[in-house]
This record gives structure tokens, sequence and C-alpha cells, in this order.
């Protein structure tokens, strides 16, 4: 098992290392000159010159880039204005737009980023799993049909739709729920669950679908191996075989699936919160990147690989842990 955290940490560090080389090249390089945009239009050579100064942006390439990274680590001092502005480890940047650490941005937004992704996470996992068992069990009868047209239905419809559909609902037509926005659960815990309920089943109504298809072809497929069948014949109780040598195979898989999917949440998260007016972290990525600060965008893409980088690591262990011959080959 040590080995194992061992190998996937060293693979972390690497594979952060590589994103953070690319993105930094691609927006670095390739787009406009950050510069020109903090300077404005009234804006003369010498006050160009001046910004590019001051930001480090007149330095060649490696020198920003380990800058950067260096950065990421012990933190980083900015001129702005004349002023020296401290950024402490892990330093992201400095917003050209907002004038404001790109940090501690996404501090202030991540709470509310994560609060939509756990709450949707939990929704399309009970749902669809739960869903998917009982279409198995009902295979071929008029629940099984029911739950086939809802994921499909589920499917074809695009978030942002779904999400003006209910909201025109349940808050304009009936009146049962409030406009979405952010309330602290310590404020009022009935209001903050009340307030997030839209945007938790707009988001988890794609992936339960999903997981509904996934869950059904697994418990489907584990019933036709012949270690439930030798255990039938054994006459066990048809409860102690499907949680025993039936279930615990079949959502193997879904372990996997899951892990990867909360961990890329955030597009998802960018439509969702875009739409509902959240000022959660997908809708500072799209504002970033309708203003084009650079700084921002790159911080979000570095996060959003981080999760799942650590997704990624977390599935494995925990496939690690539920499967012995995945252990078992990894210490032979």
């Amino acid at each position: 098992m040590i080995r194992i955290v061992g190998s996937r940490l060293l693979g972390m560090i690497i594979v952060l290392f590589l994103v953070t080389l690319f993105t930094y090249a691609i927006f670095f390089l390739l787009s406009a000159d950050p510069a020109v945009q903090i300077c404005g239009k009234n804006c003369t050579p010498e006050r160009i010159d001046q910004i590019r100064v001051n930001l480090g942006l007149d330095q060649p390439f490696w020198t920003q880039f380990w800058g950067y990274l260096g950065g990421l680590f012990t933190g980083r001092t900015f001129e702005v204005a004349g002023a020296a502005v401290e950024c402490a480890a892990p330093c992201l940047g400095y917003s050209f737009q907002t004038s404001q650490l790109v940090g501690d941005m996404i501090v202030q937004r991540l709470p509310i980023t994560a609060t939509i992704a756990i709450g949707a996470a939990v929704l399309w996992l009970l749902g669809g799993v739960a869903a998917g068992v009982l279409s198995a069990v009902k295979e071929g009868k008029f629940l099984d049909r029911f739950f086939a047209g809802l994921t499909l239905g589920s499917m074809s419809i695009p978030n942002y739709v779904l999400a003006l559909a209910l909201q025109f609902i349940f808050v304009v037509a009936l009146g049962w729920l409030p406009f979405p926005q952010a309330v602290a659960f310590a404020d009022d815990p009935g209001q903050w669950f009340l307030n997030f309920i839209l945007p938790w089943i707009v988001l988890a109504v794609g992936y339960a679908a999903v997981y509904t298809r996934l869950t059904r072809a697994n418990v489907i497929d584990t019933l036709q191996e012949n270690f439930v069948r030798t255990a039938r014949a054994k006459g066990l109780q048809p409860g102690l075989v499907w949680r025993r040598h039936a279930l615990r195979p079949a959502l193997t898989p879904i372990v996997t699936i899951f892990g990867m999917d909360v961990a890329g949440l955030l597009g998802g998260a960018v439509i969702t919160e875009t739409v509902f007016g959240l000022n959660g972290v997908g809708k500072l990525t799209a504002d970033s990147i309708t203003a084009n600060d650079q700084p921002v965008i790159m911080a979000v893409t570095l996060l959003s690989a981080f999760f799942v980088i650590i997704g990624n690591m977390v599935v494995d262990l925990l496939y690690t842990a539920i499967d012995p011959r995945v252990r078992t080959g990894a210490s032979a």
C-alpha cells in the first residue's frame, strides 16, 4: 500500500508540473499582451512598458515560469501602482481585471462550488445507484422501462434548459422555492437547503441518468456470473446473495467513475452557477474567460487539474481496498 501511495504521489507531482508548464505557455505566450489590457484605451507605449516591468512580463519565458512556479511554494511580491503587494504561498498570481490576489478570489468562492458539487454528487450517487438496482431487479418489466425512458430524457435535456424550466415552475409559477442565492449553512440551515436544492438537482440529473444505466448493466452482468449461480445453488438466502455476491462486484466500477466525475465537476458548475447567478468558482471561471483575465483562468485550470489528480489517486486507493486482487497484484 505504501508503494502504491508513493507512486501515485510521484505521478501527481509530475502531472501537475506538466500542466503548469503547458498552461503557462498557452496563456502567457500565445494570448494577448496583459500589459495592454491593463493599461486600457488611453495609454502610452511608455506606460505599457512600465506595466510589463512591474509584472515581470519583460523577462524571458523561463524566468517568468520559474518565478510563477516558485511563487506556488514560497510566495511572490507584485508591484501595483507603485506599491508592493505580498502574495503568500501558494501564490496563484494577481488578477489583471479586479486587482485582487487570485488565491483570495478562489478561496472566497470555493465554498459555494463545494456545496453545489457535494450536494449534487450525493443526489446522483444515491438516486442513480438505487434506480439502477431497481431497474435490474425488475428487468423487462414496467419499472425497468420507466427508468429507461426517464434516463433517456434526462440525458437529452441540457443543464441550462432544465435550470430555466425548474426555476419557472418551482420559483415563479408555484412559489415553493426561493430564487437560488448563497446563504451560509450556519446562518439558516433551512434557507440554505431551499436555496441550493435546484442547483443540486440540475447538476445531478445528467449524472444520475448515466449511473442508473451503468449500475443496471453491471448488476445484470454480475447476476450471470458463475459465483452468483453457485451461491444460489448452495441455498443462500436471496438477500445474502445480493449483498455479498452481486452488489459488491457490480458497484466496484461505480467507485471509479464516481471519483472521476466528482473531481471534474467544475465544468458542470460553470453552467449551473452562471444560470443561477451563484458566485462560485464556476461563475468566476466564466467571467474571467469573458474578460480574458489570464491569471485567474490559469489558476482555475491548475485547481481543476489538482482535483482530477487527487480524485484519481483516491479512486486507485479505494479500488485497492475494495478489490483484493489489485492489492495482491501490487505486492507481488
